[in-house]
């Protein structure tokens, strides 16, 4: 699937199946238990793209009949969902992948500074073994992914993407400045931010949304 046209480093999917599943997820009469299912379906959906390129090697394998040549991802793979709703994303990457490892970020907004400060850093040893896939279902104002973004790096992380059900423009942007690199893939490039900061058409509170809190 080629990158968006305006932006190089985004991946839209337009799969009918994907697109069927989003349209469930933004209406606001989907409630919690199949709003968490979808989100699982559609994480583990995209993720079978967005790893298309993930490099490999050759392997010798024995089936029952003679020895064979196959092929395994020459390096570990990282997942690392931001709380809490990313959570729910991870659960359908690692069902396709459950060789991955598990990471964890978790980011409070200081009110002061309105920027994201950190209060869970639970990572795997030697990010730079494989690829690393952040997993956040949006990507508003672009904070939180920079700030995991950067926190990756700092701890050795070479190969980093990002899977998104929901992106906005400026978010999309934001990463462009700060993270020129790292590919983004999404469901949905949606209009614009409200005053709030939330992705318009959107979702809604994707957390809330996932765990029937408010």
């Amino acid at each position: 699937m080629p990158p968006h046209p305006a932006h190089p480093n985004l991946t839209v999917f337009d799969h009918p199946l994907i697109q069927h599943k989003m349209t469930y997820l933004r209406d606001v009469s989907t409630t919690h238990r199949p709003f968490r299912a979808l989100v699982y379906q559609i994480a583990g959906l995209m993720v079978y793209e967005a790893t298309r390129q993930l490099p490999t090697v050759a392997v010798d394998v024995q089936t029952p009949i003679e020895t064979t040549t196959g092929r395994r991802l020459a390096g570990v793979v990282t997942v690392v969902p931001v709380l809490r709703s990313g959570l729910g994303m991870a659960e359908g990457v690692m069902e396709m992948m459950p060789e991955a490892r598990l990471g964890h970020l978790g980011f409070a907004r200081d009110e002061r500074t309105l920027r994201p400060v950190a209060y869970l850093k639970r990572l795997p040893a030697n990010l730079d073994a494989g690829p690393v896939i952040l997993v956040d279902p949006m990507l508003a104002t672009g904070g939180s992914a920079c700030e995991s973004l950067t926190t990756l790096l700092a701890h050795g992380a070479k190969d980093l993407r990002m899977i998104c059900l929901v992106a906005s423009p400026e978010g999309v942007r934001r990463l462009e400045r700060e993270h020129p690199a790292v590919h983004v893939y999404c469901a949905a490039l949606d209009r614009t931010l409200n005053d709030h900061g939330f992705i318009v058409p959107g979702l809604g509170d994707a957390g809330d949304r996932m765990y029937g809190t408010n």
